[in-house]
């Protein structure tokens, strides 16, 4: 979980979100595609895509786990909302103006299990995709998918398990 404070905690869940900034894995051809495709959709809120990550997303968010946004799609608001995972794709549907109405269908219960369906298929594409590119391309840039709560996969050594470092003296928990 984030280190960020919860928009709850900040009288937030009343704010209007008027601006979302969309952090993405700028190393994915998924996440680059869709990301494209957003910028080119009217927007009824200002969708801002940054890569998760960058200097740029560490400098906006100081309080955000950085890994953890790397992991699943993040979301957050202007007001503090952080939005992860199916939530994120949700608010981000909601934010234009032709899916809005399937972003409020996507909201109930049924319909968040389609929505966490979809980012699982999405990540599971992910995952086919850096196991082809070590393939094809005989290297991966040195590249490991690595997970905030210390699971890592490298296509030639599979899953291993490395606790996360606690650099402060705290751990973050997720």
């Amino acid at each position: 979980m984030s280190t960020a404070t919860p928009a709850e905690d900040r009288g937030t869940t009343r704010v209007p979100v008027r601006r979302l900034t969309v952090l993405y894995d700028a190393e994915c051809s998924l996440c680059a595609f869709v990301r494209d495709w957003l910028v080119r959709q009217p927007q009824l809120v200002p969708l801002e895509p940054v890569p998760a990550g960058s200097d740029e997303a560490r400098r906006r968010f100081p309080g955000l786990d950085h890994r953890a946004t790397l992991d699943e799609i993040t979301v957050v608001g202007d007001a503090g909302q952080v939005y992860r995972g199916a939530a994120a794709w949700i608010v981000t549907l909601w934010a234009l103006r032709a899916h809005r109405p399937l972003a409020h269908r996507l909201s109930t219960a049924s319909g968040a299990r389609l929505a966490k369906g979809a980012v699982l298929a999405a990540a599971k594409w992910r995952g086919a995709q850096w196991h082809g590119q070590r393939a094809n391309a005989g290297q991966w840039s040195g590249k490991v998918y690595r997970r905030a709560d210390g699971w890592a996969y490298d296509s030639a050594r599979g899953w291993t398990y490395s606790p996360p470092a606690c650099d402060s003296g705290t751990c973050a928990t997720r």
